[in-house]
């Protein structure tokens, strides 16, 4: 799966911030564009990883489609 990021030099430290407009607060720096890359990959695959979630016994899980 393909994700738009960001890359923006950072004038004070010389390192490269990066981040997903797509995913909220997902966002990542890197000494090189090379390392701020690699770096927001793991951070979308995190992001994207689901929570657990405790549930009680009488719980219903359902799916709704929106627009």
């Amino acid at each position: 799966m393909k994700w738009r990021v960001i890359l923006e030099p950072d004038p004070e430290t010389g390192e490269w911030a990066i981040w997903c407009p797509e995913l909220p607060g997902c966002t990542s720096a890197g000494q090189t564009r090379e390392e701020a890359l690699e770096s927001i990959r793991e951070a979308i695959d995190l992001y994207l990883q689901p929570d657990t979630i405790d549930l009680l016994p009488c719980a219903i899980i359902r799916e709704v489609t929106v627009g």
